[in-house]
């Protein structure tokens, strides 16, 4: 069955399951009366009283394939209002916080491979030698002076920004009594601060162009709590908040909806900094991820041209429904990970 082309490329693969899965079952369907031909006498008069049962469960299957499929076009659509902002690899300038190590690092290569222009913001130097189109710019992403006399510095060589990826993060794995109040602030700031300060510089020219795209590095954490990552998660949930209201505000504040808004929830990722806690906890490292899964999925989300939301992996997207759950369910999978980060 052909698609028309104008039809976006996720609402078309959408479409295309739905097909491809009914034509499947309507085939399974339409031989289920024919299966005691196959199978030995003995067995027929058992499989033909199945068959009601069968062709009811897959029925269900159908029905919940048809649903999940039309709900997917229906998140696209809301969040992308049916366009699509072509990618251009020579002519986007991508800022990205945190970008010296780490998911940050991988992503700065993912662009830059492409031939974007990558301005990298961190207050530690890069440990590999930058390409012809990367630039380093020692920023502490918590003041707004800093952040202002770098993009003006970012805008003078390259231009304005079109892509933000507000990466910058840092954990200490500390309980609230244990941990100190310098610590506390220092997460507070770069995690969930730093997004505000980065989107009120960056985000203007985004809207007045109506074009362009802002990332919000999330993590498991920003719906799943566990101990000794309270502070973490709370700045996690707050851009999780972040993320949504900016969507909101550009679509009816700003009136431009071209903006693009996504969001990554990774588990744990093998990075500098979880490695003070992987030593610690077999917990944490037969569950970790590579960084690559995580770079990948953005650099491919922003390429797509499209904003979203992305779990890795996709299965814990399920989680994200955990205060929806019965307390005892919530509070079990919880109390899981009590020893993920009892260092």
């Amino acid at each position: 069955m052909a698609l028309p082309r104008t039809l976006s490329k996720p609402i078309r693969a959408r479409i295309e399951n739905v097909v491809f899965q009914s034509a499947i079952i309507a085939l399974v369907l339409n031989y289920l009366p024919r299966l005691s031909e196959y199978i030995p006498y003995g067995f027929s008069r058992q499989a033909l009283s199945a068959i009601p049962l069968a062709r009811k469960l897959l029925k269900i299957l159908w029905g919940f394939a048809i649903v999940k499929n039309l709900s997917g076009i229906a998140s696209h659509v809301a969040l992308n209002s049916w366009k699509t902002n072509e990618w251009n690899d020579e002519q986007e300038i991508v800022v990205v916080t945190g970008g010296s190590s780490g998911i940050g690092a991988l992503v700065v290569r993912g662009f830059a491979e492409r031939g974007a222009k990558v301005a990298i913001l961190d207050l530690q130097e890069p440990k590999e030698s930058l390409g012809p189109n990367i630039s380093f710019y020692k920023c502490d992403v918590t003041s707004s002076s800093e952040i202002s006399k770098v993009a003006t510095e970012v805008r003078s060589k390259f231009g304005d920004p079109t892509v933000l990826i507000n990466n910058a993060g840092i954990g200490f794995a500390e309980t609230i009594l244990g941990g100190t109040e310098a610590h506390l602030r220092a997460t507070m700031n770069v995690n969930l601060l730093s997004h505000f300060l980065m989107v009120k510089e960056y985000l203007p020219s985004m809207v007045k162009r109506n074009k362009g795209h802002v990332v919000t590095v999330a993590s498991m954490a920003s719906v799943v709590t566990i101990a000794s990552n309270v502070d973490y998660s709370c700045t996690k949930a707050g851009v999780l908040a972040f993320h949504e209201g900016l969507r909101q505000e550009l679509d009816y504040r700003y009136n431009a909806r071209l903006v693009r808004t996504s969001i990554i929830h990774p588990t744990w990722v093998r990075t500098p900094l979880t490695a003070p806690m992987g030593g610690h906890s077999d917990e944490l490292t037969k569950g970790i991820l590579e960084p690559e899964v995580i770079a990948d999925a953005i650099v491919s989300q922003v390429v797509s041209g499209y904003g979203g939301q992305i779990f890795c992996p996709p299965n814990l997207s399920l989680m994200s429904g955990i205060r929806g759950f019965p307390h005892w369910l919530q509070e079990s999978i919880r109390g899981a990970q009590k020893n993920v980060l009892q260092l």
